[in-house]
């Protein structure tokens, strides 16, 4: 199977990737099908040939998550909610209940205590 990666290239510690095709098995930094694009992340640059890109896409290459998003900033793809996202947005939601709700049980505790406090004075 094609799939659409980065290839990284560049000083230590100053990175910059290629967005390359290349087959499934071979190396990170192996000899690639096709090159197709640019992504620096420190200044993030980033340049794509959109033409081989999408004749990429059309024969069946799979893109990785990183590719992905980038391919979707450059809008060569639709956004697509992807289920793990989803997941972890709605786990988010969950702990951001159970925070509220542990809140509102403290300050109604305070509250009691404030009370129960001037009573006795």
């Amino acid at each position: 199977m094609i799939k659409l990666r980065l290839k990284r290239f560049g000083k230590k510690k100053e990175a910059s990737f290629r967005i390359v095709a290349c087959n499934s098995t071979s190396r990170r930094d192996g000899r690639p099908l096709q090159e197709l694009g640019f992504y620096n992340p420190r200044t993030k640059e980033t340049r794509l040939d959109t033409e081989a890109l999408r004749k990429r896409l059309t024969q069946g290459a799979q893109p990785t998550d990183v590719v992905r998003t980038l391919l979707e900033k450059g809008g060569l793809l639709e956004k697509t909610e992807r289920p793990s996202i989803a997941i972890g947005k709605a786990k988010l939601e969950k702990e951001k209940l159970a925070k509220a709700k542990t809140k509102d049980v403290e300050n109604d505790n305070a509250k009691a205590e404030s009370e129960s406090n001037e009573a006795e004075s």
